[in-house]
């Protein structure tokens, strides 16, 4: 078959009239094989923001193939401005206004203290009826229906060009994963072919058609009893303006603007001007004015959109019984000698549609009498350009909602629009969702996210160089301030601080995705009674993190942040009967030693949930054995410029986290090669983040190392598993040889059962370095025995110091002068003084 003759696209193939017949008779089996598998709403994003970029770029070969698509007359400009909308910032933000966030098809819970979920699953098969000579309408129609998660099969008009088949196939095309081919069927025939027509429908969950009355009614004959029917039809829109406002000069001008923009052919161009008056002379002369500056307009220019025999006809007939009115006193016409435009003044205040093409309606319309005139056109209404002050603007608003517009914009801009508006009177996307709710019982109480217990989340793969701190650092130069919104600046434990930007969108996805982590870890909103003790100020974002998680959570909080009184901090704890603590370690270790006696006495504290650093297993046990502290775990694991990115569960123990999924994306590469490790074994962490507005961050390496954990979590998600294993950081080049700092943890911990803080100082000596192990002082500790324990145990750190390349020292300091970050207080886990 000539490539020619294939006209229609179906699920990622351009295919001829007879292949589309068969597979259109066989469309309810498409459609149930391709709902089985589940369409994550990044995938959908990520590919209509690569093709948005493309469609920006004018030398971008996918546009230029396109464009040639384009109807005749067409301006390429028009695949620049749907580029525009096919972005990830504009996409996003529709998700947010019409779904209430970017991932809705997930089963969240809305009250983190009830077991129930609700999310918003698509209809099934969507059936969009575009009309003819609408370049955009057609695929964006289409990419609604992708966003709720729909299939979705399409009727363009016999004369159309194949631009929405080429744009839709280049949109799937960008998707490894074939999930966007297999939810779009796109074929081009005439109405007249009702047979097919009738098998698109039958099968749809809901149908979109896009026109006039007729073509509505014709569309519905095939529409099945339970099929959610939805109108996007003709509308009338219209001016009302007040006396104040229709003698200032500016307010003709922009209402000239609104009825010469795309010579009244958008449903929210002004077909009428309504006057605050009920005098006819007022109608007769702003009519005489308006008049003379629509003739001061610059002509329209010839095109497509010129009005055609029956146009035209109409327009005479339009303007000729208006002008026999006359002799009644009823109207009065002002028009071009050309007829390029016309002003009717009208003495009555019925909403009578025009003509187009720059033939305007003047009418009195009194404001109490607004409703009344107006309601019994309720169904055809949709914009109002009301030109009045401010608080006529609120009255006038609310009456005409009452009447049943759907639309209010100032005078100027009833052609404007903005992201995430309503389409008459409603949310696309909810037209073609359902929402839906499990109920469950105590069993999901840790349960955060009933989908991680039935399938694993699938994001693209990630692309490009790697990239570290000092990357995201001159990136951050370039963030827009409109996507920076707000600012966090990191600890510094492990180099200088840095600032890291987000936009508050970002931040409350990421709120609420620590908080899905909390509940998993075993916080209970509905009990736990919690002081948040994480450093506050300086910028720093524990604090303010955790705060706003508590509030996404509903739980009990305590305020207190970290300060040095700790009498005062653990007098706070037992007077507001505080049972769970949020905190660093280092933090909560010096608290619960300084305080022990009234912490003992009170013995209150059951919970402990700690970030930013490591509780030892020694130090675990100690919470639990000396002070009855019941669950002591990871509160998440992150970063500053991240935001969270694992979290643990109840079956998680040391530094075993789960990631988080349905943000970030985790390859682990070798310490010394990018290249994946092999299974199971440390290399270095790196993620790339999906939730991101205007700002890529993508294979990031965090300096962290760690290794995958295979098969499923006891706990029954999906979620990919992680063991921390330190950071890069941790490994130090000290005489020729690379000693890790967690492994003189461990050995204190296992051979002198230390559970107290410890941190490594290097310095360099005139013959030698010098590595000293600074430790807590108190009555157990043998610094002469950890010596020899690390000696015993470390044979590298021997060898170094049996060549006499090395002097090793362990020193009992108190645990105030051990060095820390001066903004989040986390200890420092080596401080290299070498230079």
């Amino acid at each position: 078959m000539d490539r020619a003759d294939r006209h229609h696209y179906w699920q990622g193939a351009f295919i001829g009239e007879e292949e589309a017949g068969r597979r259109l008779a066989a469309l309810p089996a498409a459609v149930e094989e391709a709902l089985a598998s589940p369409l994550e709403t990044e995938t959908v994003l990520a590919a209509c923001d690569a093709l948005a970029t493309a469609l920006r770029d004018v030398r971008n070969p996918v546009r230029n193939r396109l464009a040639r698509q384009l109807p005749e007359g067409e301006d390429p400009a028009v695949l620049g401005e749907l580029g525009t909308y096919l972005s990830r910032t504009e996409l996003t933000r529709k998700l947010r206004r019409e779904l209430g966030g970017t991932a809705p098809g997930r089963l969240n819970r809305p009250d983190a203290r009830e077991t129930v979920y609700e999310a918003w699953a698509p209809v099934g098969l969507v059936a969009h009826i575009a009309p003819g000579n609408a370049a955009t309408v057609a695929p964006l129609s289409i990419v609604e229906g992708l966003l709720a998660g729909n299939v979705n099969i399409l009727k363009t008009s016999s004369g159309d060009t194949l631009l929405t088949q080429h744009l839709l196939a280049e949109l799937a095309a960008l998707d490894t994963t074939g999930a966007l081919a297999a939810r779009v069927i796109v074929l081009r025939f005439s109405s007249s072919r009702e047979e097919w027509l009738e098998l698109m429908c039958a099968p749809a969950d809901a149908v979109a058609v896009w026109g006039g009355e007729s073509a509505v009614e014709g569309v519905a004959a095939h529409v099945p009893p339970g099929c959610r029917l939805v109108e996007w039809g003709h509308r009338i829109s219209f001016a009302y303006l007040t006396r104040d406002a229709w003698h200032e000069p500016a307010t003709l001008e922009a209402l000239a603007a609104d009825v010469c923009q795309y010579e009244q052919q958008a449903c929210s161009s002004p077909q009428v001007v309504y006057l605050d008056t009920e005098d006819e002379q007022d109608v007769f002369a702003f009519a005489e004015r308006f008049a003379d500056v629509l003739a001061a307009r610059p002509a329209a220019v010839p095109g497509p959109d010129g009005p055609g025999i029956a146009e035209q006809a109409e327009l005479t007939t339009t303007e000729l019984v208006a002008r026999l009115e006359e002799h009644l006193g009823l109207t009065r016409v002002f028009a071009a000698p050309d007829g390029s435009w016309r002003v009717m003044a009208d003495t009555r205040p019925a909403l009578t549609a025009s003509p187009l093409h720059r033939s305007v309606w003047v009418k009195p319309l009194p404001r109490k009498k607004l409703i009344g005139a107006l309601r019994p056109m309720r169904r055809y209404l949709q914009t109002a350009g009301i030109a009045a002050s401010p608080t006529d603007t609120a009255e006038l608003s609310r009456a005409a909602f009452a009447a049943g517009v759907t639309r209010v914009t100032p005078v100027g801009a009833m052609l404007s629009g903005y992201s995430g508006e309503p389409h008459d009177g409603v949310y696309a996307l909810q037209r073609y969702s359902r929402r839906v709710a499990v109920q469950a019982d105590a069993r999901f109480a840790t349960t955060a996210c009933l989908d991680d217990l039935a399938r694993p989340v699938v994001l693209p793969r990630p692309g490009g160089p790697l990239t570290g701190k000092e990357e995201v650092q001159e990136l951050n130069r370039h963030v827009a301030r409109a996507d920076a919104e707000l600012y966090f600046r990191s600890g510094g434990s492990t180099g200088a601080p840095a600032l890291s930007l987000f936009s508050y969108d970002d931040y409350d996805t990421q709120m609420h995705a620590a908080a899905r982590g909390l509940l998993a870890a075993g916080y209970d909103p509905m009990e736990d009674r919690t002081a948040n003790l994480f450093y506050c100020g300086g910028m720093y974002g524990s604090f303010i993190s955790f705060f706003s998680i508590l509030e996404r959570l509903g739980g009990v909080q305590l305020p207190l942040s970290a300060g040095p009184d700790h009498r005062a901090t653990a007098q706070a704890l037992i007077d507001h009967q505080a049972d769970t603590l949020f905190g660093m370690p280092s933090y909560l270790w010096q608290l619960l030693h300084e305080e022990a006696d009234a912490l003992r006495e009170y013995g209150g504290i059951r919970k402990v949930f700690y970030g930013g650093e490591h509780f030892t297993d020694a130090q675990q046990r100690t919470l639990r054995d000396d002070f009855g502290i019941e669950v002591v775990r990871s509160i998440t694991y992150g970063s500053t410029d991240l935001g969270p990115l694992g979290y643990q569960c109840t079956e998680s123990t040391g530094g075993v986290h789960h990631l988080h999924a349905d943000l970030h994306t985790m390859e682990i590469l070798d310490l010394a090669a990018d290249r994946p490790v092999a299974p199971g074994e440390t290399g270095r962490l790196v993620f790339t983040t999906h939730a991101r507005r205007g700002q890529h961050l993508g294979r990031y390496v965090i300096g962290d190392l760690g290794r995958a954990i295979d098969g499923r979590c006891l706990c029954g998600s999906h979620a990919p598993r992680f063991e921390l294993r330190g950071r890069t950081g941790d490994v130090m080049r000290v005489a020729t040889y690379f000693l890790n700092h967690r492994r003189f943890v461990a050995i204190a911990q296992e051979r002198a059962r230390y559970s107290g803080e410890l941190q490594t100082v290097l310095a360099r000596q005139d013959t030698r370095e010098r590595l000293t192990v600074r430790v807590e002082r108190s009555g157990a500790v043998n610094t002469e025995l950890l010596r020899e324990a690390f000696l015993a145990d470390y044979p590298e750190l021997r060898s170094a110091v049996t060549e006499r390349l090395l002097d090793l020292t362990v020193e009992a300091v108190d645990g105030a002068s051990l060095d820390r970050s001066p903004t989040s207080g986390k200890l420092r886990s080596v401080v290299d003084l070498r230079g």
